[in-house]
């Protein structure tokens, strides 16, 4: 729902739209991208991911899986947590992520820069 629900907190931007534009901005990155709505299916991707790393936006399944934050402490492939709204200066019930503290680290409220950044991140500790 990307570029559909809630423009004025998520903005215009679409899944593909972010898709794209990190593709070209880390052309020498090879990614692979996953989206549900069903808890066990964002659990199956972590699992059976073959990565350097992930960038999860878990969504409203930040603050409320117990089982989406397992199976990020499962894997050995480092997490960033990105968050397209500043979490904590929204509801009550968002200030708290469940799945931070098994991340290696989380970036909220810089819009889809967030998940450029992560990238970034990612590309930062190669070793190759």
């Amino acid at each position: 729902m990307l570029g559909v629900r809630e423009p004025d907190v998520y903005g215009s931007e679409t899944l593909k739209d972010l898709q794209l534009a990190l593709s070209n901005r880390f052309s020498d990155v090879s990614f692979s991208f996953a989206q549900s709505n069903h808890e066990g299916e964002l659990i199956d991707a972590l699992q059976q991911a073959n990565a350097d790393g992930i960038v999860l936006n878990g969504a409203g399944f930040t603050h409320t899986s117990v089982a989406l934050r397992d199976a990020i402490a499962s894997i050995s492939i480092p997490v960033v947590e990105v968050h397209i709204s500043n979490i904590a200066a929204r509801e009550d019930f968002r200030h708290h992520s469940l799945t931070a503290g098994v991340c290696v680290g989380a970036i909220s409220g810089l819009g889809i820069e967030g998940y450029h950044l992560a990238v970034q991140y990612f590309v930062s500790r190669r070793t190759d």
